[in-house]
C-alpha cells in the first residue's frame, strides 16, 4: 500500500512574500480610495435637509472622509 504525505506546506520565498504584501497594501489603498470617492459622491447629491436627517451638515462630508 502506498502512502503519500501531504501534510507539509511550501513556504513562499521572502521576496515573493514581500511582493504579495506590497500588492495587498496597494490593493487595500485603492479599495479605500474608491469607497471614499463613492461615499463622497452619494453624500454630495443629498440636500441639506436630507443630510440633516442623518445628522450631517454639508461641511461634514470632507471631514468625515479624511479620517
Amino acid at each position: 500500500m502506498a502512502f503519500l504525505d501531504t501534510s507539509h506546506t511550501t513556504a513562499l520565498h521572502p521576496p515573493l512574500n514581500l511582493l504579495s504584501k506590497l500588492v495587498k497594501i496597494i490593493f487595500d489603498a485603492l479599495v479605500g480610495w474608491n469607497d471614499a470617492r463613492v461615499t463622497r459622491n452619494i453624500l454630495s447629491q443629498l440636500s441639506t435637509r436630507e443630510l440633516d436627517d442623518i445628522g450631517l451638515a454639508p461641511g461634514d462630508i470632507e471631514r468625515i472622509l479624511r479620517h
